[in-house]
């Protein structure tokens, strides 16, 4: 119908609505009674009500009196109530109020439109579609509204979906919500909505304003760093552009989630493909285990092509300090021994020419020697062998073997060991030599004539009573070594001059054996320099102390010292810790157990400063072991409790074991199973002497 059909049924409403009520003239009601006809021939209802409280009926045309299954206007009017609320289905009657009152409060001239569900004479449930438009008169407020029956357009819609449904349950089982899309009529419904989707939908399935979800869900759940591209990949220009030439394509963004941020993926795809693009479904899945995947494979093939990349670097290089290194005493080697040859008959010009021939030979032969090294000690076959020695002595020994050739430059080289207070100790001693002595002829080859080499060693607080620390410093005022060639100063070969620029013959192997040397004692290896000034070598390791065999001569007074108090024993083996608890209490001591390292944690967090006299700590545990709970223990902030004394009690019984006891802060090792007198020798080292 168009304005002018729409301008002459509001003014011929006032006619019929006098016409029941029997003010008109004879015209007039003629007039009526021809409407009347009009209406009671068109194909949909049509239906007049008051706007109040009552919502009286005041006409019903045939169509909407046959469309609810009824005779007459009176059966009608019976069966209704003569009322609007009488048409509509119960169960839909505040829903569709409620629609009708929001369109009137934004009335633009239009028809307001709603759908609805009635219920006819037979119990016949129907669907229709309500356009109606409220209009002020003479007689008062009134509603008009045309009905149509839309029954098998729902219908249809219905299996339509119920078969889409089915289609998308079975294509899409990994999909948390999916959505169907109508992008010309901007309406979105929900097929499944996940619970973040929840909140947009009202937790209902039902249809809404697809523009308006898709900011508010963007505003919502997308991470900030994402929302600009959501938005603009789910708008529907964007879909309408990208579905053009393809039947879907996805886009994967970030997702808040209360605390946690999540990796999602939308897939949007058309649905009718039928050259206009507007039926959409939108499906969004987590793809957290698969970026995971994907994250750790891309690190593994990266970590691969860099190690590939390294280790063929290393490999180049390898070979070309090799060729080099070696073809130098080995062209000093060839080109003497012709010379020898055209000097047979002058002895003296001969053995000349010998000595460089065997100046060359060793040379070669300790460039060998070095890459034979190198490859022992990474090979599993190496081992310290470490036995009693006295410190100072190898540091003198150092010493005096170095001092000649420092004199010879006219170097001032110094010793310094007074800061060593227990120089018996385990070590390996060929090892240690091998590592002082490379550094501190490096750093005389290196430093002019008349410079200064300083060699100290001196002895460094430890947390263990069976290890003491040491730290060995060569300092000279050598030509130093620029930053770029410090940082790689441990790798195999790196010189920053090769022989032939600096002048001195090395193959840069002996600093990247000293290091892999003191690596494996648990120690540290450091370097400093500033060219034109000097460098500074400092290595720091620790040595088990040899044990003094007055050491376990009177433990009455610690047994009478312990007597009374309360320790911790963390032990996961339950026999082993019965055994423990009762020997233990035999020397006067309260146990308290703690069945693996975070217990043990745990309780030392709640402990009052005091309350334990030592920890008595196994190594294997389940959940943390020992040399965690004890780095855990020491890492807190007050210090008398993070102080605490800790003995390892365990079968790790290794020298390696014991070194990294002490590596970790644990005052003691002891071997099990528990030999009192040793652990009271333990207990009056570190708890006593404390």
């Amino acid at each position: 119908m168009n304005e002018r059909e729409y301008a002459l049924i509001e003014e011929m409403i006032p006619l019929l609505v006098s016409h029941g009520e029997g003010d008109l003239s004879d015209e007039e009601r003629e007039t009526a009674n021809k409407f009347k006809k009009f209406l009671d021939h068109l194909p949909g209802g049509f239906l007049i009500y008051r706007a109040d409280n009552s919502e009286e009926i005041i006409y019903a045309n045939a169509a909407l009196i046959r469309m609810f299954e009824c005779d007459d206007i009176k059966e009608f009017t019976e069966y209704t109530g003569k009322s609007f609320k009488g048409i509509v289905y119960a169960e839909d009657y505040w829903d569709v109020q409620t629609s009708i009152h929001q369109q009137i409060m934004v009335d633009n001239g239009t028809l307001d439109y709603v759908e609805y569900r009635i219920l006819t004479k037979k119990g016949n449930l129907r669907h229709v579609e309500d356009y109606g438009h409220y209009i002020q008169t003479n007689v008062g407020d009134i509603y008009y509204v045309f009905i149509t029956d839309s029954t098998s357009k729902v219908e249809k819609q219905q299996q339509e979906h119920l078969q889409r449904m089915e289609v998308i349950e079975a294509l899409s089982v990994n999909y948390d919500s999916i959505l169907y899309v109508d992008l010309d009529t901007d309406t979105v419904y929900p097929y499944r909505f996940s619970k973040r989707l929840a909140k947009q939908f009202d937790g209902k399935m039902q249809s809404k304003v697809y523009t308006w979800l898709i900011d508010d869900f963007v505003n919502s759940w997308v991470h900030p760093d994402d929302r600009k591209r959501i938005r603009e990949i789910l708008s529907p220009e964007y879909i309408r552009k990208n579905l053009e030439d393809n039947n879907t394509y996805y886009a994967n963004f970030q997702c808040v989630y209360g605390d946690e941020l999540q990796y999602m993926q939308l897939r949007i795809v058309d649905v009718k493909n039928n050259g206009h693009i507007s039926q959409v479904v939108i499906g969004s899945r987590n793809i957290e285990e698969e970026i995971k995947q994907e994250m750790q494979q891309k690190t593994i093939l990266e970590n691969a092509l860099n190690d590939a990349n390294l280790a063929n670097v290393a490999k180049n290089t390898f070979l070309s300090n090799m060729s080099h290194d070696m073809r130098t005493p080995l062209n000093a080697l060839f080109g003497y021994l012709e010379l020898a040859k055209k000097s047979i008959d002058d002895k003296t010009t001969l053995l000349k020419h010998l000595d460089s021939v065997q100046r060359a030979g060793k040379q070669l032969l300790d460039l060998v020697d070095k890459v034979l090294e190198i490859s022992y000690l990474e090979s599993k076959d190496f081992h310290f062998n470490e036995v009693v020695c006295d410190l100072k002595d190898i540091i003198a020994e150092i010493y005096d073997t170095l001092l000649p050739a420092a004199k010879k430059k006219k170097i001032n080289f110094t010793l310094d060991h007074s800061g060593v207070n227990y120089p018996e100790v385990y070590v390996d001693k060929d090892q240690i030599k091998q590592v002082l002595a490379h550094i501190i002829s490096n750093a005389v080859e290196y430093t002019a004539k008349g410079g200064n080499v300083d060699f100290t060693v001196e002895e460094i607080p430890s947390a263990s009573s069976e290890f003491a620390a040491y730290r060995f410093v060569v300092k000279d005022t050598g030509i130093g070594i620029a930053p770029s060639a410090l940082e790689k100063i441990f790798e195999p070969f790196e010189r920053e001059n090769n022989s032939t620029q600096s002048g001195v013959f090395g193959s840069g192997l002996g600093l990247t054996i000293a290091k892999q040397i003191i690596d494996g004692m648990g120690g540290s290896i450091t370097a400093e320099s500033t060219v034109g000034v000097g460098s500074t070598f400092t290595v720091v390791v620790s040595f088990r102390l040899a044990e003094k065999k007055d050491d376990d001569a009177n433990t009455d007074d610690v047994e009478s010292f312990i007597k009374g108090k309360k320790i911790l024993v963390v032990e996961d083996n339950e026999i082993n810790l019965e055994i423990e608890t009762e020997l233990l209490e035999d020397l006067g001591l309260t146990v308290v157990p703690a069945e693996n390292g975070q217990i043990a944690v745990d309780k030392m967090k709640e402990a009052k400063p005091g309350e334990y006299l030592f920890i008595l700590m196994d190594i294997q545990m389940p959940v943390m072991d020992g040399w965690q709970a004890t780095e855990a223990i020491r890492s807190f902030d007050n210090p008398e409790i993070a102080d605490i004394p800790i003995i390892a009690l365990s079968a790790n019984a290794f020298e390696s074991d014991k070194r990294l006891s002490a590596k970790n802060g644990m005052n003691a090792h002891l071997n099990k199973p528990v030999d009192i007198p040793a652990l009271l020798n333990s207990i009056k080292k570190t708890v006593m002497n404390k």
